[in-house]
């Protein structure tokens, strides 16, 4: 825990302190379980998770091989803990009675004192066994920090981690430590010949330079591998298929399909007005990229749309690649 001044832009001088005492309790109250899973572990949810993913493994699909291998029957894929607690529109599980988790009301406070950005920046999970169909696993929530306020380039904020735990059968099968960051936007000043700066550049590095300097050149780059020639996306820096280190990319059509989207809501975004669409693209190219879809309402995105890329300045220095609706 961080002691500090409250942050600029936020008029009550005690709120820190207040917070600070309101995650110190929900921390002290240790793990709060939640609800069992709405629906027991199935074979429909596996195999959409796993079509989306791109998970070929027949372990968590198809019933001879799994019956073949080594855990004798179906079982779930490990990354897939999150998706059977996830909570609905009406609440945790879909259910609109539900006691809530111990990060609830901080986040609360955070968002009631300005603190309206959010950032994951962890994401950290840990398997003990894998789960079997019709199992029902119980999530439990434990707040375990609060660290600011810290000087970000996103703005101001405070840093909250919490750790989730899944139990199954009297036993303990998974856990995961996240960690958002709470920022408050507040308002960025501008000359009258710039653009306000854009406050979620990506993050440029020697695996995905050559994307940034395609874009900037109205080129939709592809990595591909110098020695077997499979296409990878996102841009990595060795060949899954073939382990070579070997890197070189194609430029793609442009074209493509949504494959999958969803339609972002809340939180409020920097530089987005919400909603907006953010939809997974399917290319020719045999690879899938993610980007939003603009100059459409969100209501008129589907799957199957075909779309076509489109470059948008987004400040002085920043060009993203975007899709827009294209003409069949």
């Amino acid at each position: 825990m961080t002691a500090a001044n409250p942050p600029a832009g936020v008029p009550d001088p005690d709120f820190h302190e207040r917070l600070t005492a309101l995650a110190e309790k929900r921390m002290a109250a240790g793990e709060v379980y939640g609800e069992a899973a709405a629906d027991p572990v199935n074979l429909p949810m596996i195999r959409h998770w796993a079509a989306a993913m791109g998970d070929a493994n027949p372990l968590h699909t198809d019933a001879e091989a799994a019956a073949a291998g080594v855990h004798g029957e179906i079982v779930a894929p490990p990354a897939m803990i999150q998706v059977w607690t996830m909570p609905g529109l009406a609440g945790p599980a879909g259910r609109p009675e539900s006691a809530g988790s111990p990060i609830d009301d901080v986040l609360a406070a955070l968002d009631a004192a300005g603190y309206t950005g959010v950032v994951a920046t962890n994401c950290e999970q840990t398997y003990d066994r894998y789960l079997r169909l019709g199992e029902r696993p119980v999530p439990a929530t434990r707040l375990t920090g609060l660290s600011g306020p810290k000087r970000t380039a996103l703005g101001e904020g405070y840093f909250v981690t919490w750790n989730v735990t899944w139990y199954s059968e009297g036993e303990r099968v998974a856990e995961m430590l996240f960690r958002v960051l709470k920022f408050h936007p507040g308002e960025r000043k501008t000359t009258p010949d710039t653009r306000q700066p854009y406050p979620l550049g990506p993050a440029v590095n020697d695996d995905t330079a050559f994307f940034w300097e395609g874009v900037a050149r109205g080129e939709l780059r592809i990595q591909r591998c110098a020695d077997c020639g499979e296409l990878r996306h996102p841009p990595g820096p060795v060949c899954p298929s073939c382990r070579s280190a070997g890197r070189t990319y194609v430029v793609a059509s442009g074209e493509g399909e949504v494959y999958s989207y969803v339609v972002h809501h809340n939180p409020p975004i920097p530089g987005w007005e919400t909603p907006f669409a953010v939809a997974v693209v399917q290319l020719p190219e045999g690879v899938r990229i993610v980007g939003a879809v603009v100059d459409c309402a969100p209501a008129e995105v589907g799957i199957g749309m075909p779309l076509r890329v489109t470059y948008r300045q987004k400040d002085d220095n920043l060009i993203l690649p975007l899709w827009v609706p294209r003409e069949t």
